[in-house]
């Protein structure tokens, strides 16, 4: 029997998707692994310029390509987000084009939050945690058991749709019997028609990945915010806002065999929704392993402000922290109750405030701000530039541009409203170059004069009015932002960014890497 397991994304990130080919793998040492990833998203010219990357698109001989090498597969197994959902659906119709008898999985964020529009295009969903519901699904295929009756799948036998329930969630126990993700071993990777399907290497590591690994420790996120998708996964199953997460010794192990077979890895991101909701204990006994035995700055993306405390912050810095992303999305408190997101305006100053203590051993923290939101006044619009203005500096903004998830409560909020809200399909990098986006943008170069910015403000309109637009100097000032990043890396000496990858790489092999990061825990 040949099986495939592939992913469909931008990158080969992949981070629940390498967990499910690792157990595919348990099951079946013969499967094989597949990344299909479009255009590079991380070239300068389309991190600065995002609507070249607006269309997850292959040519039709691509298509061609990818699923005639698909289409001689007994088994192939799918993980798509929303975003890259169509091209997954092309690619299966033209499969069952070639070879009718291909039996299609289809799993990842789309199958959780729209099954109903997955089902539509496979055999098999998995509609919620995929690692024990996978392994016992494809256990069984493997072995012609009945496989129907899986817990967390829905079946479609020739139109007839099976609904099954749900297991319980994976308990940390559970997560410990998980084999590590897969990572560098037998991959295949199709980006062009040039290239077609070949190995997974060094260099596409470093194109996509650059000098770090990605991962994450704890799963869950105790909110519920109406644009997210961990909103299905709380509707599914409300204890999916109780943090789960393996032991310390799990995470540390993992990280100790990426370094095997990739030693020039110099930082490791962790994608956790919330990981300064997990308890102090387990952080001061993680912090203290990780000086130990990894010994390398990470970065932690998931920051919830009103989980930021000082003692926390200063046991990761310790440890090798370097660099944190938070979430803040509004200014307004109206629109932060609009998404049930409970940050008010103090509490992202008090945690704000507690990561500017630590700016001497940091990066720029990045904050993320929601905007283009068709229901925003211009109040509200107001309330966020003037937080951003108020924010303790040095730091830097990740804007978005507001995108409706299918079938998630901000979508059928927003038709309730009968207001048209792009979808995931639509880059949500890609901002209206409104006056309003500009002045966010303007912010992270400089903070103005009082009476300069509040000339500025009588500007501001709100996103649904008819106003001016500025692309030229929307580019300039993305550019701006984007170089004063990579410089404030640089001059720290972290090479971990696909702008500067190559000659961090080069420096890693000249050693000079680790001399750097050494002194630089050392002093801390």
């Amino acid at each position: 029997m040949k099986v495939a397991v592939v992913s469909v994304a931008n990158d080969i990130i992949a981070i629940g998707f390498r967990k499910i080919a690792a157990i595919a793998r348990q099951v079946y040492p013969s499967t094989e692994v597949y990344y299909v990833v479009s255009s590079y998203p991380y070239s300068a010219l389309n991190y600065i310029m995002p609507t070249r990357v607006d269309k997850f698109f292959f040519s039709d001989k691509e298509l061609a390509d990818i699923s005639e090498h698909l289409a001689l597969f007994d088994m192939v197994c799918f993980s798509s987000m929303t975003y890259s959902a169509d091209l997954t659906k092309a690619i299966i119709t033209n499969i069952r084009k070639i070879n009718a008898n291909v039996y299609i999985v289809l799993g990842g964020v789309h199958s959780i939050v729209y099954p109903d529009d997955a089902i539509q295009f496979a055999d098999a969903i998995c509609v919620g945690e995929g690692e024990r519901a996978f392994k016992e699904f494809f256990s069984a295929y493997i072995n012609g058991l009945d496989f129907t009756n899986t817990k967390n799948f829905w079946f479609n036998q020739k139109g007839s749709i099976t609904k099954n329930s749900f297991f319980p969630l994976s308990t940390p126990q559970e997560i410990e019997t998980f084999p590590f993700p897969i990572y560098a071993e037998r991959e295949l990777i199709y980006s062009s028609h040039k290239r077609g399907f070949t190995d997974c290497g060094l260099s596409d590591y470093l194109a996509y990945n650059d000098l770090s690994y990605n991962t994450v420790w704890s799963i869950g996120c105790p909110n519920k915010c109406t644009y997210c998708s961990n909103s299905k996964f709380i509707e599914n199953d409300k204890n999916y806002r109780i943090l789960r997460y393996p032991s310390v010794e799990y995470i540390i192990t993992e990280i100790e065999g990426v370094f095997e077979k990739h030693p020039h890895i110099s930082k490791v991101n962790f994608h956790d929704d919330s990981f300064m909701a997990i308890p102090y204990k387990a952080i001061e006994l993680f912090a203290s392993q990780w000086k130990e035995r990894i010994g390398l700055p990470f970065y932690v993306t998931g920051l919830i402000p009103s989980y930021v405390k000082r003692d926390k912050m200063a046991v990761l810095i310790e440890a090798g922290m370097n660099q944190v992303r938070m979430g803040i999305q509004s200014g307004s408190d109206r629109i932060l109750a609009f998404y049930k997101r409970p940050n008010p305006a103090g509490i992202v100053f008090s945690a704000a405030s507690i990561i500017t203590e630590f700016k001497e051993h940091l990066i720029l923290p990045s904050y993320d701000i929601i905007m283009d939101n068709p229901i925003e006044t211009r109040e509200d619009i107001l309330a966020t530039l003037e937080m951003a203005y108020m924010l303790p500096r040095p730091y830097t903004l990740n804007l978005f541009s507001l995108r409706a998830m299918p079938n998630t409560e901000l979508a059928h909020e927003f038709e309730r409203l009968n207001v048209n809200l792009k979808d995931l399909k639509d880059n949500y990098s890609n901002l209206r170059p409104t006056f309003a986006n500009l002045l966010m943008r303007l912010l992270v170069l400089f903070k103005p004069p009082q009476w300069l910015f509040q000339r500025f403000l009588r500007r501001v309109k709100p996103f649904q009015e008819k106003q001016t637009l500025f692309p030229i100097l929307h580019v300039v000032l993305r550019i701006l932002c984007t170089l004063k990043v990579v410089i404030s890396r640089v001059l720290v000496r972290d090479f971990a960014h696909p702008a500067t990858c190559k000659v961090g790489y080069l420096l890693w092999k000249m050693g000079l890497i680790k001399f750097t990061i050494s002194r630089k825990i050392r002093r801390i």
